[in-house]
């Protein structure tokens, strides 16, 4: 739990200006505590009710703009949300709770003053406060038993419980750990480092190192101790605070060097505050917390996943915890954010942040108060005044920490607890079975598209980061010529799948026969998990057609899977898209990348991101068992080409599609007649080809030798199923934003001109 306090303001570092705001902070240690003196706005403002609704729209505009995401955040209806009344019970507490009849009394107390909520310390300094046989099994004694020899945590759950409180276990330290603890000496490759080589930093708990967030085995160390804390114990939640991050100084360990490396093409820049590799190692984390939010609530639907994190400009740029990312993901229960400080200006100025409002119209939340330290009491009155600021802005709150509420006090305990029931006059508890999962609350978000395939190599694609059945990240080819999603099964992680024992075929484009087992998983995009499982193909088998047989397949280069995306399913797995939440999964927009950098793939279609486009329409086809939603015939009808040799001179009774799939443009004819003294092949420069629908695009280019960017074929197909078929290929979106309507079957083109 972190202590801050406020004393001047600095510029805003312009370098960093996709944050909401960008203080520079320094950190000092002082007694137990960990000082952040950072700066401060020097206009603290006071909110009426009334202009809630203006300060949450000027909020959701300030994201759109600077967030790393850009997410469109959806306006929800207010809903009733149960008032957080927390305390929680630290490392400097465990004198007390150590006692039966203790435990007892102050449970009994806390219910008579109205709290609801006791968060339990449960990591700390390198140990579990409870008997943990992952601790056991790897030689790391236990400390914490009770007087009588009894489980602490057990009895706090109990008797929290018997007086109707939530008791929710507190992993305080996160990825914090003492450099000469058991756990640093056995693994000191899980530690992460600086540029400069140097493993600590110095925090409320003296020097610390940092385990690597995104070494697999840490993950798994951290998922392992909090299935066994959800297992154990009658939990009603679990919480993560301002440790369960990294500060931004770190990462510049062997194992993260190497995957941002691999990742990127390019080493993690010396600058710590480089914004791209901010963005990286918050995402990494942000993507640990998607995946143990899931295994938490996999055990426990209802349990509460709590985050006390910083205000979020401090969290993210310094901690590299994108808790507003974390709420709009859905994947926040409750959030109690730390404003431990004494201004009462400066403090009602951190709680009336945007980044507040936004989160209490969707969650419970609540602000941590600062109740006193051993050596540094807090007054009673100061404690009243934000208690009261807080409620007035419908917020609840989470104080640090049981002992400094009345027993280390500059004031008699009777008094403080008389002035607490003052505080709270009425009961307020809560019930977890209203703790139903939440959806992502933003209507859009847009998700990289990167040049290259995490396995294997192509000319040219847009790669999506698929993670699937808790699987690493991989980048696999987005193709909007196909439907479903194949992958080989390496990409499979570790969480559970529905078999069918079905076998499937697919036959790509260029005669690649795929071949595997249809399966059901849980699948994230980038950081966008579908609301259910979908169906997968899981590929073991590749092999060329008669007729293609120098396939993908014979190329010798490995299957890097596929993403299709296309609405024209002919049969199961579906485009995966379908099952998205929300607004999410109505459509998408493909944003060009030239053949280099970066494109996009915006999810959610929304009429500020439609703008601009021309639509084309599809034809809707029969509904199919399996696949929800509409389906839609994607190749467009009433196109015009002209292809020159040939008798196709302005003909628009073509048919094409978009495809992100295909890396050279095609013209398919069905008779050779049409195709005049051209042979099938490659064509050439003096083939100018131009293809398009009146008043919606107009795409020309003259063939080359180039792939992905001026290599056009020409094939003569008596079998064709159409008399003309065009697919401009990959280079098509070099020109054109492309959209995709799922749900009234248009098609968009916006020129990227």
């Amino acid at each position: 739990m972190t202590i801050q306090f406020w004393e001047k303001s600095r510029k805003i570092n312009a370098a960093l200006t996709n944050l909401l705001f960008k203080p520079v902070h320094i950190q000092v240690l002082l007694g137990l505590s960990k000082l952040h003196v950072a700066s401060q706005e020097t206009s603290p403002w006071l909110l009426k009710k009334r202009l809630l609704p203006l300060l949450c729209l000027i909020s959701f505009f300030l994201v759109l703009l600077l967030n790393s995401f850009a997410p469109a955040v959806a306006q929800l209806p207010p809903q009733p949300r149960q008032e957080i009344r927390g305390v929680w019970l630290s490392g400097n507490d465990f004198s007390v709770f150590r006692n039966r009849s203790q435990v007892l009394a102050a449970m009994s107390q806390l219910r008579q003053l109205n709290f609801n909520t006791v968060y339990p310390i449960v990591w700390n300094d390198g140990y579990t406060q409870y008997p943990s046989a992952i601790m056991q099994k790897m030689g790391i004694p236990f400390f914490f038993k009770g007087i009588d020899g009894q489980d602490v945590i057990a009895d706090i759950i109990t008797q929290a419980h018997r007086q109707g409180l939530l008791a929710i276990p507190w992993f305080e330290f996160g990825f914090m750990v003492p450099l000469t603890s058991e756990l640093a000496s056995q693994h000191p490759d899980w530690l992460t480092q600086k540029g400069d080589g140097t493993q600590t930093s110095i925090s409320a708990a003296g020097e610390v190192a940092w385990l690597n967030p995104f070494h697999p085995e840490v993950q798994n160390f951290i998922r392992e101790l909090v299935m066994e804390v959800m297992t154990q114990y009658d939990a009603d939640g679990v919480q993560f605070d301002d440790h369960t991050s990294l500060p931004g100084d770190f990462g510049y360990d062997k194992y993260t060097i190497s995957l941002y490396t691999q990742e990127t093409g390019n080493p993690p820049p010396p600058n710590p505050l480089a914004q791209a590799w901010i963005k990286w190692r918050a995402d990494k984390i942000t993507a640990f917390m998607v995946d143990l939010y899931q295994t938490v609530k996999a055990r426990k639907p209802n349990a509460i996943f709590s985050v006390a994190p910083n205000y979020y400009n401090f969290a993210y740029k310094m901690q590299l915890q994108d808790w507003l990312n974390w709420v709009r993901l859905g994947i926040v229960d409750e959030l109690v954010m730390q404003v431990y400080r004494n201004d009462v200006e400066s403090f009602i100025a951190q709680i009336t942040r945007p980044e507040i409002l936004e989160t209490q119209q969707i969650i419970p939340t609540g602000i941590g108060i600062m109740a006193g330290l051993r050596n540094r009491p807090v007054a009673i009155s100061q404690i009243q005044s934000q208690v009261e600021a807080v409620q007035q802005r419908g917020l609840g709150i989470g104080f640090f920490y049981y002992e400094s509420l009345w027993d280390i006090a500059p004031e008699p305990a009777a008094q403080r607890q008389s002035a607490f029931a003052a505080l709270f006059p009425n009961s307020a508890l809560r019930d977890i079975s209203q703790n139903t999962p939440r959806q992502p609350t933003f209507n859009t978000i847009s998700l990289p598209l990167y040049p290259k395939p995490s396995l294997g190599q192509r000319v040219r694609g847009y790669f999506l980061e698929v993670a699937i059945a808790n699987g690493q990240p991989k980048r696999i080819l987005l193709d909007t010529g196909s439907a479903g999603l194949r992958v080989p099964k390496e990409f499979l992680g570790n969480s559970q799948i529905r078999r069918t024992g079905q076998n499937i075929k697919e036959v790509l484009s260029d005669g690649t026969i795929l071949e595997g087992e249809l399966v059901y998983a849980n699948v994230q995009f980038s950081l966008i998990p579908t609301a259910e499982p979908v169906p997968v193909q899981v590929v073991t088998s590749r092999q060329c057609t008669a007729q293609k047989p120098k396939c993908s397949a014979n190329s010798g280069v490995p299957f890097s899977g596929i993403i299709g995306v296309n609405y024209f399913e002919k049969s199961l797995p579906y485009n995966p898209l379908r099952k998205l939440a929300g607004n999410l999964s109505n459509g998408f927009i493909v944003m060009g990348n030239g053949g280099s950098n970066n494109g996009s793939l915006i999810l959610g279609l929304t009429a500020e991101n439609q703008a601009g486009f021309k639509m084309a329409s599809w034809s809707q086809q029969p509904e199919i068992n399996g696949v929800p939603g509409k389906r839609w015939d994607s190749r467009l009808s009433k196109v015009c080409l002209t292809l020159a040799g040939s008798s196709a001179k302005n003909s628009c009774n073509s048919r094409a599609i978009a495809d992100t799939g295909t890396i050279n443009g095609l013209t398919e004819f069905k008779s050779a007649s049409t195709a005049g003294k051209l042979k099938p092949g490659v064509l050439g420069s003096a083939n100018a080809v131009k293809v398009g629908i009146n008043g919606i695009f107009d795409y020309s280019l003259t063939p080359g030798t180039r792939d992905g960017f001026n290599r056009w074929n020409l094939s003569i197909s008596p079998q064709a199923e159409l008399p003309i078929f065009v697919n401009p290929g990959i280079a098509l979106f070099d020109k054109y934003d492309v959209l995709f309507d799922q749900v009234n079957g248009k098609q968009g083109f916006r020129s990227r001109r």
